[in-house]
């Protein structure tokens, strides 16, 4: 018997929309820092960092919170739980 997919999150920012004003940074210590002027930088380095189930919760509450609409969650099943594809 095969185990569920596991779904993963990943936060995404629009830039366009972001104005630095740090709730997210705050919300989510682990996953984002913040730079000299309150714009988020991710922890890990990518741009669009995955979130810790630990931290989904407040994931979702920085996306519901953003003042400017800047962040949503994109979820997506790992490319080796996909059917058809063989995990290496």
């Amino acid at each position: 018997m095969k185990s569920p997919a596991r779904r993963q999150s990943r936060l995404h920012i629009d830039w366009t929309r972001c104005d630095g004003r740090g709730l997210c940074t705050e919300l989510l210590p682990g996953v984002l820092a913040r730079d000299p002027w309150g714009y988020p930088l991710t922890r890990d380095g990518s741009r669009e960092p995955a979130i810790p189930a630990h931290d989904l919760g407040d994931a979702h509450a920085a996306v519901a919170r953003c003042p400017r609409l800047a962040l949503s969650l994109i979820t997506s099943v790992p490319k080796t739980h996909r059917r058809g594809t063989l995990a290496t």
